[in-house]
């Protein structure tokens, strides 16, 4: 009965959205990408002389009515250059190639390595400028990839850019993040922090998440997969545009983008920029934050193009950075002696000269600009070469609050609870006022200070890509080249009411009684120097149905470290220490026929320690006992296409060893956890289904299974690198915490008329662990797993309405995030009894909305 139903809802469809009049002829054809030849889904076709439409299948199949004679057909999407096609009579148009509006994006695609469907032997999921900008909204960059399978998107504390993407239960550090072909994980420690590229989605083009292995050649950091983002380029046509969005919680966002598109003299120009700025949803986070793109672009001759391009987004933005027990956001902890305001509570920032002011890890603003340097050689018709040459400055740091009495604004760490010592407002935040009138009659200096954990770096890279085909045959062949100075310390910001500051920090460069100052540098101060040189090669073959693939890489890989406050300047300088990384891999595609394709790969990669663990107590101490850390993965796909239907199936298995963890605890305690082994394993779904030309449904699922595979040993030590304790964890056949195992997304489009789409999506997650704690598994007797986090499912609606303004193109957006204003719990961190009354957590986001206004001229 329920699929009569369905059958006869799609039949009404089809009739209302088919137009039957005498005289007509209907025609059809296939869109593709002119540089992928993979086919174009979603694209509009309207007849200029009747406005009948037709959207572009899965296939990229559209089939149009049209009056019979000469007739104008126009074929547009976004990423595309529109294309306008005369039709007389004819009613098969064959294949129809689309170009890209952007220059360069072919060299681009090269350096990226970015996969194809049915020729590539990996999990992968695209998404389209389209989707970004339809659906992100006001969301956090990472969370336009909540449709993927395995993939969890956290907000964290909820401050700007403070998202947090893990991919198959691994999280940045482990994900290979590539902008434009250059990785962009910090050199020391993999991570990548969203809020540096928070003007990202206003200038991606299009990114692709490779599960698993992936296809990218380099010796990156893809344990769990790659997630590549092609940002525009020079666009190929001139013109512009200018965006005017607001939202909740006084969110406002302003963009514009100008081209002089390519000029008959080759040079060709795009600037954009913009600003974003609001109170934000969690209490005390509110922020600005501003981002440019610039791009030059000059077609030398036929074979030589280069590109310059500079990218940056500097901001600024208080945080919340301490998660507290569900009783205290419920009013319901008798520990918590103030109302808080529910599930946005934030404990880490006051008020100074009538302005929110973050408190220790409540504060941060940083600034990463990124310069390259394209060029793309077409050498002949066989062999290119494109390299990049870049640069990136970052300057910024996080506020903390320092000194003998910064315990003053600490709350207890193991449970985000007040103590009778801290310095709050009978509302619970943060009060600085006692701390200046402590500061202004001491006669040892301030006791509490404003102090700023600085974290700057240079980075400069090289990036050669040469390809060569042979028939069936292609090579590629490369270099990556890096070298990376990171330079962290902490310095005075406001001594709060006092003269000076005395730090009890050794350094043996100055007297311990000296009195520091605003702009002075105190606790530490050292320099993380990194360098890179690896080789990497791929041979690809395709043919027919078949296609296959072997890559290798390896890269000379060397940390330094200099200390300004352990070591006489003679000494400031460690010894080298040497690693040498590697990987293979190789995967091969069968395309049973046009509907079926298999796909398996496998490989096995090392990868260097984290710069922090090659040495010893934050010291130049060499740690004689650094491992490689060791990864093996394998994946198993099928894959059906047809005109309305496409599905994707995949099955992995990822086995991470010798692998090490950092754990920092809000007292300023560090746990290094190296040695232990994890078992990732999971099958993933995804699927297209396009039943009529204006109705899309997108869909996955992904049902995984992380766990710990040992007992550690490990020590704990303080702020000071002095020892503290030597534990056994006891974490054998504990869930990997922090991210959702078993996800699901379901997605409905319509274009209710040519102008006017709206879109449904619905989120679920689940299998949620708890983040543990190695201290709470000191005990034998104890081995429960972590607690599992309700599961939540969220509702998001989008709309999007295309008009004209005189004689300009306009486009409305409308977003709303979690319709239902469901309230759920998106981190936590494991509680002494593993259960929901010790852990400490995140709630997600309630309702937010968003409207905006883009013209284009």
């Amino acid at each position: 009965m329920r699929l009569s139903l369905l059958k006869v809802f799609f039949a009404v469809l089809c009739c209302c959205s088919a137009i039957v009049t005498n005289g007509q002829i209907t025609i059809h054809g296939t869109l593709v990408d002119k540089l992928s030849k993979e086919p174009v889904v979603g694209a509009v076709v309207i007849a200029r002389e009747t406005d009948a439409v037709a959207v572009s299948q899965i296939n990229g199949f559209f089939r149009l009515n049209l009056a019979q004679g000469t007739q104008t057909i126009l074929i547009t999407l976004v990423g595309y250059i529109p294309k306008e096609i005369e039709v007389a009579n004819v009613s098969d148009l064959g294949t129809i190639e689309l170009e890209t509006d952007a220059l360069e994006l072919d060299g681009v695609m090269v350096v990226s390595s970015f996969a194809k469907d049915r020729e590539s032997p990996v999990a992968l999921s695209t998404i389209k400028a389209e989707t970004i900008v339809e659906k992100l909204g006001s969301k956090e960059f990472p969370e336009i990839l909540r449709s993927t399978p395995s993939v969890y998107v956290s907000k964290s504390g909820g401050g700007y850019g403070d998202s947090r993407i893990n991919l198959r239960g691994f999280d940045s550090n482990n994900i290979g993040i590539l902008v434009n072909g250059v990785p962009v994980n910090d050199m020391e420690n993999g991570k990548v922090y969203w809020s540096n590229w928070a003007g990202l989605a206003d200038v991606t083009r299009i990114m692709q998440v490779q599960r698993g292995m992936g296809a990218s050649k380099l010796a990156i950091s893809s344990v769990g997969g790659t997630i590549n983002i092609i940002t525009k380029n020079t666009d190929a046509d001139k013109g512009g545009s200018v965006y005017s969005g607001f939202g909740n919680d006084g969110y406002n966002k302003y963009t514009f983008n100008l081209s002089t598109g390519l000029m008959e003299n080759g040079w060709a120009v795009t600037v954009s920029g913009g600003t974003t700025f609001g109170d934000g949803y969690i209490d005390g986070t509110n922020f600005k934050a501003y981002s440019y793109f610039a791009n030059v672009s000059k077609v030398i001759s036929p074979k030589h193009r280069i590109s310059l391009q500079a990218f940056g987004a500097p901001q600024w933005h208080n945080q919340r950075g301490t998660q507290h027990k569900i009783s205290t956001y419920k009013n319901e902890n008798p520990d918590v002696p103030f109302w808080v305001n529910g599930t946005k509570f934030n404990s880490d920032y006051g008020y100074r000269n009538g302005k929110i002011y973050g408190g220790g890890y409540g504060y941060n603003e940083f600034h990463k600009p990124q310069i390259s340097l394209n060029h793309y050689w077409d050498i002949d018709e066989t062999s290119t070469l494109s390299t990049v040459a870049y640069v990136s400055v970052g300057t910024g740091g996080g506020r903390r609050i320092s000194g003998t009495g910064n315990y003053r604004y600490s709350l207890t760490w193991y449970n985000g609870t007040p103590n009778d010592l801290n310095f709050l407002t009978h509302g619970g935040i943060l009060n600085f006022d006692p701390a200046i009138d402590v500061n202004s009659v001491s006669d040892e200096g301030s006791q509490m200070i404003i102090s700023n954990a600085f974290n700057n770096h240079e980075w400069y890279g090289l990036l050669s890509t040469y390809n060569k085909s042979f028939n069936s045959l292609k090579i590629t062949a490369g270099v990556d080249a890096k070298y990376y100075i990171g330079k962290h310390g902490m310095e005075i910001v406001d001594l709060l009411g006092g003269r000076y500051f005395l730090d009890n920090a050794y350094n043996v460069n100055r007297p311990a009684t000296t009195q520091l100052r605003a702009g002075d540098k105190f606790s530490y101060h050292n320099d993380g120097i990194v360098s890179w040189l690896g080789l990497f090669g791929q041979v690809e073959y395709v043919k027919n149905n078949y296609s296959a693939f072997v890559s290798a890489s390896f890269a000379s890989n060397s940390y330094k470290r200099r200390d300004y406050f352990n070591y006489t300047k003679e000494n400031q300088l460690s010894d080298k220490v040497n690693f040498v990384p590697f990987s293979m891999k190789g995967g091969f595609n069968y395309n049973l026929n046009k509907n079926h394709n298999l796909f398996v790969n496998a490989g096995y990669f090392t990868r260097t320690p984290y710069f922090d663990n090659a040495f010893l107590n934050y010291k130049n101490d060499i740690n004689p006992d650094v491992k490689m850390e060791k990864i093996v993965s394998g994946e198993i796909g099928y894959g059906f296409t047809s005109s309305i239907f496409k599905a994707k199936l995949n099955a992995y298995i990822t086995n991470w060893k010798d692998k090490t963890l950092i754990r920092t605890y809000s007292d300023n305690m560090v746990a290094n956890i190296p040695g232990i082994n994890a078992l990732h394993k999971g099958v993933e779904l995804e699927i297209q289904f396009n039943p009529v030309s204006k109705l899309f449904i997108t869909g996955m699922c992904s049902l995984g299974d992380w766990v710990w595979q040992d007992d550690v040993n490990f020590k704990v030590f303080d702020e000071g690198q002095t020892l503290l304790y030597k534990y056994n964890a006891y974490i054998k056949d504990v869930h990997v915490g922090n991210s959702a195992q078993h996800t699901a997304f379901l997605g409905i489009d319509y274009d209710v008329f040519k102008s006017i789409r709206i879109g449904a999506n619905i989120n679920y997650f689940g299998k949620h662990f708890a983040e543990f704690d190695p201290i709470n598994r000191t005990n034998a007797d104890y081995k429960d797993d972590s607690w599992r986090l309700p599961d939540a499912t969220m509702v998001d609606l989008n709309i999007r309405w295309n008009f004209n303004i005189g004689n300009l193109d306009a486009t409305l957006y409308g977003n709303i995030d979690n319709l239902f204003d469901k309230e759920y719990i998106s981190d936590a961190t494991d509680g002494n009894n593993h259960d929901m009354n010790t852990a400490r957590v995140y709630y997600g986001f309630g309702r937010t909305w968003i409207t905006g206004l883009r013209i284009n001229f």
